[in-house]
This record gives C-alpha cells, sequence and structure tokens, in this order.
C-alpha cells in the first residue's frame, strides 16, 4: 500500500503541478502584457496632455515648461515642428530621438497619439508621438520617451514574485497530495488488512466506516463480508455439532442393542425388541440423512421446483385426506376452510412436504380434542394460507429462531417427542424458492400459526 500511496501521490501531484504550470504561464504571460500596455497607455496619456496644454498656449515659454517637467520626471519629451525638425528636448534623449523621429510616419500619427517604439526588450527607450493640431492644421508633434529598464525591472519583480509563490505552491502541493493520498490509501490499507485476516479465518474484522463514497461502500461491503462468514462459521459449528449430536446418539443405541442382541443366551422375545428398537435408531437416521440431502441441495443451488398451476382448493382437500386419519386416531379435529377456489403457481410435490411437515408438527405438539385449521385468505397479489393450532405454543424468546436448523424449543425432549430440527428449515427454503414468505405467531400455552404467503397465479 506504500507503492500505491507513492503512485497515487506521484499522480497526483503531476497533474496538479501540470496544472498549476498552465495556469501560473498563463497568468504571468497577461501580467506582463497588462503592466508593458499600461506603461505604453500611461506614457501616452502624458503626451497627449502635454499636446493639448500646446494647442492652448503655444509659445516659447509654454514650450520651455514642457521641457523642464520632463526633466525632473523619468520620462523625456522632445517636440518638433509640421516638419519634424526638433526644436526643443530633454537632456540626454536627443541621440535616440534622432534615431526615432525621421522612422516615424508623422502623416499616419492620428490625433490620439500612437506608439512610435515599443521594443522595450531590445531597445534602451519606448516612444508615443501625439500631434499638435491648430486651426486644422498639424503645428508640431510631442514625443514622449521612457527607459525601458524601469519596464524590465517591473518584469523582474514580477517574474520573482511568481517563482516565490511557484515554489511555495509546489510545497503546500506536495503536501496536499501526501495528505490526500493518506487519506485515500489509509482506508485501502485497512481493508487490505481485513481482507488478510479474513483468509486466515479470522472474521472478527471491524472496520470503521464513514460516508456514503465508493471507498465507503467498498468497506461496508467487506464488513458485511466479514459479518456473513463470522455467521456462516457459527452456523457451521453449530451445524456439525448437531449432525454430530444427533448421529451419535442412534448409532450409539444401535451399537449397544445390537452387542445385547448379539448374545447367544438371550431370550427370543426380548431380542425381537431390541431388534425393533435398532430399526427404529436406522430409520431415524436415514430421515435425518434424507432431510441433509435436501439441506445440501438447496445450499447448492441444485434443488430444483417445477412449478405449475394448482387449484389450491383442490389441493388442500388432497393434503385434508392424507392427514384426516392421523387426527382422528388421536382424537383431534383437522379443518379447512377454503371458500373462493383461487390458483397458484407450486411445485405440488414439494408443497405438499411443506404442508405435511406443518401439520405433522401441528399433531405432535397439540392435546387430544384440540382442532387444528387451514384456513385460506386472498388478497390482490398473494394468497395466504394459516395453519393454526390449540397445541402447547411457543415460548416468545425461541419464536424467532424456529426456522434455523437443528433448533429445538425443547432441549431436553426425548428422541421420540421429535425429528430431525430440519423440518421447518426445509419448509421455509421451499417457500422460499416459490416466492414466498413464512412466519409464526404463537402465544404460549394457547397455540400457534404459521403463516404462508404465496403469489398469486394469473
Amino acid at each position: 500500500m506504500r507503492k500505491l500511496s507513492f503512485k497515487l501521490g506521484l499522480l497526483f501531484f503531476v497533474f496538479v503541478l501540470g496544472v498549476e504550470t498552465v495556469l501560473f504561464v498563463a497568468l504571468y504571460v497577461t501580467l506582463v502584457h497588462a503592466k508593458v500596455d499600461e506603461e505604453f497607455e500611461q506614457l501616452l496619456a502624458r503626451g497627449n496632455n502635454h499636446r493639448a496644454v500646446l494647442e492652448s498656449h503655444y509659445d516659447e515659454v509654454t514650450l520651455e515648461h514642457v521641457v523642464m517637467m520632463e526633466s525632473e520626471a523619468e520620462t523625456d519629451v522632445v517636440i518638433t515642428d509640421e516638419k519634424g525638425d526638433i526644436l526643443y528636448f530633454s537632456d540626454h534623449i536627443l541621440p535616440f530621438a534622432k534615431k526615432i523621429i525621421p522612422h516615424a510616419d508623422a502623416r499616419h500619427i492620428p490625433h490620439s497619439g500612437m506608439v512610435v517604439q515599443n521594443n522595450w526588450k531590445n531597445e534602451s527607450y519606448i516612444a508615443t508621438a501625439s500631434p499638435i493640431r491648430m486651426d486644422g492644421k498639424t503645428k508640431g508633434y510631442v514625443y514622449m520617451f521612457q527607459r525601458t529598464a524601469s519596464i524590465q525591472n517591473m518584469i523582474a519583480k514580477l517574474k520573482h514574485h511568481f517563482l516565490v509563490v511557484g515554489i511555495v505552491s509546489v510545497f503546500l502541493t506536495i503536501l496536499t497530495m501526501f495528505f490526500l493520498s493518506r487519506v485515500i490509501t489509509i482506508p485501502l490499507i485497512r481493508m487490505k488488512q481485513a481482507t488478510e485476516k479474513l483468509s486466515k479465518g479470522d472474521f472478527s474484522v471491524r472496520l470503521q466506516v464513514k460516508g456514503e463514497d465508493e471507498l465507503a461502500q467498498l468497506g461496508k461491503a467487506i464488513q458485511t463480508l466479514a459479518t456473513d462468514l463470522e455467521y456462516l462459521k457459527k452456523e457451521r459449528n453449530e451445524f456439525l455439532a448437531s449432525i454430530s449430536h444427533e448421529l451419535r446418539t442412534p448409532l450409539t443405541y444401535v451399537k449397544g442393542y445390537a452387542d445385547v442382541a448379539r448374545r447367544p443366551n438371550i431370550a427370543e422375545e426380548e431380542r425381537a425388541k431390541y431388534l425393533s428398537i435398532i430399526y427404529e435408531e436406522a430409520e431415524h437416521m436415514q430421515k435425518l440423512v434424507k432431510d441433509l440431502f435436501e439441506l445440501a441441495k438447496m445450499d447448492q443451488h441444485s434443488f430444483q421446483i417445477k412449478k405449475e398451476p394448482t387449484s389450491l382448493c383442490l389441493f388442500l382437500k388432497k393434503i385434508y385426506e392424507k392427514m384426516y386419519p392421523a387426527f382422528h386416531t388421536k382424537n383431534m379435529s383437522l379443518v379447512y376452510r377454503c371458500e373462493e377456489n383461487v390458483t397458484v403457481h407450486i411445485d405440488q410435490q414439494r408443497f405438499e412436504q411443506v404442508m405435511m411437515n406443518l401439520l405433522d408438527n401441528a399433531l405432535k405438539y397439540s392435546r387430544q380434542g384440540s382442532t387444528v385449521s387451514i384456513d385460506v385468505k386472498t388478497e390482490k397479489k398473494n394468497v395466504i394460507l394459516i395453519i393454526s393450532d390449540e397445541g402447547i405454543g411457543i415460548p416468545e424468546k425461541d419464536l424467532p429462531h424456529i426456522f434455523e436448523r437443528f433448533y429445538r424449543v425443547d432441549k431436553s425432549r426425548s428422541r421420540t417427542g421429535g425429528g430431525t430440527g430440519l423440518g421447518l428449515a426445509i419448509a421455509k427454503e421451499i417457500v422460499e424458492a416459490h416466492g414466498g414468505s413464512i412466519h409464526a405467531i404463537s402465544e404460549f400455552g394457547k397455540g400457534t400459526s404459521i403463516i404462508i404467503t404465496l403469489p398469486r397465479g394469473e
């Protein structure tokens, strides 16, 4: 991750430095042009002011006064007649003026004046010219000169300022990029450490994730994965422990009673009794293995559901006819109410397995003389099946867990009192494979209702 941090920081730095360089160069060129143009404008404005004074008072005193004013300034002035002959001039400017004035095309100089020498980089002076017009005729010209050293000094200072600001900007950019790369990579480092723990089987990963950006979403996904894996590990351990317990007990019975039945001096009646117990335990193991096989197929997504349009009332009538004798034997009533015939898309064999399991549980945990009922209710898009009994009920603390594998409400009940602990888990998987849902409501000591919701068929 340090390499990633360095690469990200370097990438950001190069990109930002490139942007800053382009912006700084553009700003520098713009400022230089603006400052140089400002110097030209100020020089031309000064020449136009002198020209305006001379147009009002064109006499020797005024001419000398203009020259005297420029002798105390950083600029110089040259005044010529209409032919370009020099009349008045500031000190030291005459040699350069004689080079510029003959080459200036005075006929094309507008009354507002113009720049006649703008090469501030290579020449020692810049110059402007303003024509003096009186009574519609050109009386002469005012030439203004300014040393380019002042402009070059200004540009040098500007370069210095830009260089200092540039160095500070690069330094701040480096700090910012380092900070940003760390901000980005620190969560990635924590996620890498978390995934390394997950790969080693340590699922106790806790990532502190803030925000809603992509990194935060990745962190939440890893945290969810860790939580799910931790839950699956716990569930797997419990599952294996439950299987071990469920198989160990019947195997102990089988081995123990088989050893007794093998004794040569045992009575045939007693041997038959032990063999009967061995057979019952073998049946129990067979049912357990069958249920485990069903769950394994569901987990591997090889569990096939073949839906077909089914009349729900006719389907429930067949279930009723199959289960009625068992209820009658225990002196219990089984009723079903399905007034409105509706069609549902179900796998009849699989859904019969669900109904038989639920009714078998109701039969086991209800008192003699009580009633178990099957009710059908219809909604706009769903069909609701309610299997209700008047049995012992389920404690509130156990109710959320009854559809978990191997979960038993009565942990100490005898083996003859219940099945494998997988029936409701299988029923839940089958119902959800049909696109439905299943849940239970119960009041301890008064009874339980299992509610199945299925999509209504077209």
